[in-house]
């Protein structure tokens, strides 16, 4: 059977099991839409967590980073998983305790102002939307790729898909489908890692594989990998930091606090009965998390060995000189795979001196011994360019794996975006019908006309979701990275001195919301969108590139959130202090159960 009726089969049959699960699972109150009645298990809870935080950007785009930026890319896995122990030990619990669907209704309840809510609100959806759109844009890649549709058929069938399991299950139908998102996801990454683990090193087990000898030879992966790269003019793989030591340091918080202020995957701790089952989804979304981020860096290193392999055979495996005139394949001999990307446009090579072959390597290194090598040998500049969102997606077809471990890497690719999809819209949906229309202009409104509101929002939701992935805004790239960094610099802040400070009134937490915010959002326009032309070249608006200290858009989400605690602090000397039982329901939120019984308070 071929590949394309393969995919077809596999990816249909996953189709077909979301949408029976939401249909078994559908929501028949506000209590079910918002947060699945409160009672999902702690480990099922993890395990949708898993899958509603593992979006495109973990299984489609992460490994690739690291495999372009080597030890650098490390940054993704530290932030990440990082955000996760803040969620568990900071966050989570305390929410759960204080009782409330959402993040914008804890904001307003904790600073008694429905202003503080809106804001809240507005800043969920600014963070969501950003986010949202690279999880469309990787269905509208996947599909394109895989299932021979265009990029906006993958799009709109994605939006049909969410559409039936996400507005008539609500939180309870994303939550038992996230599972088994998570089952297909988990499988598509790891079986491929193993296959190639083996074929490389003959250890099954990708962790382990990383660290092991090359089959048949006496140096190891890495070792091999550091020596090849270096001879092609890139830095070594293991040691390499894109940009400067503070701008890693700064993303990987930007990062790490993002995460624990991402209201998608906050609402989920709502879901569970207990404020132990909270801590306790935390620890299992962490074991299922790490299954695929532990394998990631073994993906992205045998992935870059293996597409070197291809372009020029013998240089990784017989210390074949990458710089002999025969060591790259010719263009017209290239394999199926490369035929196959190429026509996404995610692949491209240009012949610039006409020889007919693909010669890759890094044409602006500081190396003088390889810019004589490359001078030597005639050549005019790196041919081919390779986008990092295919590299684990064309992993298993570089290995030449079997027909049905390629259509399960591409179900895969579809449970992890759709699965995020589904969360944010949800976060989008419940901040608009609950917060907004409930909360702020119908405070009235029967749980049926909620209900309804819900269901609309979500839809609505979709179509502006699908608009944008169709339609995607001119700084489009690294947007995951920037949704971060939005809710880093607006609503992690706020959420911490809610739980942490009794004192912090409603006027410091919107200043510093407002600030955090919109200074992040100018630092990332003057970079991605608002350019001035001086001379012949393009100028940042405020001076050039990272020209705050070096700090990249994507990672001044930790630059936010110091402004944001910084404005709330000042502005909250100098207004009144909340209410006298604002400040005693914050210290019972901190309270541990049977904390009086033990110390022999009353």
């Amino acid at each position: 059977m071929d590949l394309q009726t393969i995919t077809y089969i596999v990816v249909g049959l996953t189709f077909a099991l979301y949408i029976g699960i939401a249909i078994w699972a559908r929501a028949g109150s506000t209590s079910e839409f918002y947060a699945a009645g409160g009672q999902v298990h702690p480990v099922t809870n993890g395990m949708a967590i898993a899958a509603d935080w593992m979006s495109a950007a973990s299984f489609i785009s992460m490994a690739g980073l690291i495999s372009n930026l080597g030890y650098g890319g490390s940054l993704f896995l530290m932030g990440w998983t990082g955000g996760y122990v803040l969620l568990a030990l900071l966050l989570a619990p305390y929410l759960r305790k204080f009782g409330k669907f959402t993040v914008p209704q804890f904001i307003g309840d904790r600073f008694y102002s429905k202003s503080a809510a809106t804001i809240a609100v507005v800043c969920l959806l600014v963070a969501s939307l950003t986010y949202i759109i690279g999880q469309m844009t990787g269905v509208g890649v996947a599909f394109s790729r895989f299932l021979g549709v265009s990029k906006e058929t993958g799009i709109y069938v994605g939006m049909g898909i969410v559409f039936a399991y996400a507005v008539f299950g609500g939180m309870k139908g994303i939550t038992y489908t996230q599972v088994a998102q998570y089952c297909v996801l988990i499988l598509a990454y790891t079986i491929p890692a193993i296959f190639i683990s083996m074929q490389l090193t003959g250890n099954p087990i990708p962790q382990l594989g990383l660290g092991s000898d090359l089959e048949g030879h006496s140096v190891s992966l890495l070792s091999k990998l550091d020596q090849v790269v270096t001879d092609l003019g890139f830095d070594r793989y293991t040691t390499q930091v894109p940009g400067s030591k503070l701008n890693m340091f700064m993303y990987t918080l930007s990062l790490m606090i993002g995460t624990a202020g991402l209201p998608h995957v906050i609402m989920r701790f709502f879901t569970v009965p207990t404020v132990k089952g909270a801590r306790s989804s935390a620890g299992w979304a962490l074991v299922f998390i790490a299954i695929l981020y532990t394998t990631a860096p073994a993906v992205a290193a045998m992935a870059k060995t293996n597409l070197i392999r291809t372009i020029s055979p013998g240089v990784v495996m017989q210390d074949t000189d990458p710089y002999a005139p025969d060591a790259a394949i010719k263009y017209d001999e290239r394999p199926d795979w490369m035929k196959r990307w190429e026509a996404t446009g995610l692949l491209q090579f240009e012949d610039k001196n006409n020889d007919g072959r693909i010669q890759y390597y890094n044409d602006k290194t500081a190396n003088t011994a390889v810019q004589e090598k490359i001078e030597a040998a005639g050549w005019k500049g790196n041919e081919l360019n390779v986008n990092a969102d295919i590299i684990v997606l064309a992993n298993p077809e570089i290995a030449l794996l079997p027909n049905w471990v390629i259509a399960l890497v591409a179900a895969g690719g579809l449970a992890a975006a759709l699965s995020t999809a589904a969360g944010l819209l949800m976060a989008i949906s419940s901040a608009v019908s609950h917060d907004l229309v409930k909360g702020v202009f119908m405070p009235a409104i029967s749980e049926k006309g909620e209900l309804l509101a819900g269901k609309i929002a979500m839809a609505v939701s979709i179509v502006v979701a699908g608009w944008l992935g169709l339609n995607p805004p001119g700084f489009a790239a690294g947007t995951v990275a920037l949704a971060f960094g939005i809710a880093a610099s607006s609503l992690f802040p706020a959420i911490m001195m809610g739980i942490f400070s009794k004192s912090m009134n409603k006027q410091g937490a919107m200043a510093g919301m407002l600030a955090g915010l919109l200074v992040t959002l100018f630092y990332v326009f003057a970079h991605k969108g608002l350019f001035f032309i001086k001379g012949t070249e393009y100028v940042g608006l405020i001076g050039g590139p990272n020209s705050f200290f070096g700090i990249s858009p994507e990672a001044f989400g930790s630059v936010g959130a110091i402004i944001n605690f910084t404005v709330a602090f000042i502005v909250h000397k100098m207004t009144a202090a909340p209410p006298e039982h604002i400040q005693h329901m914050v210290e019972s939120v901190r309270v541990p159960r049977g904390a009086a019984a033990v110390s022999g308070a009353h």
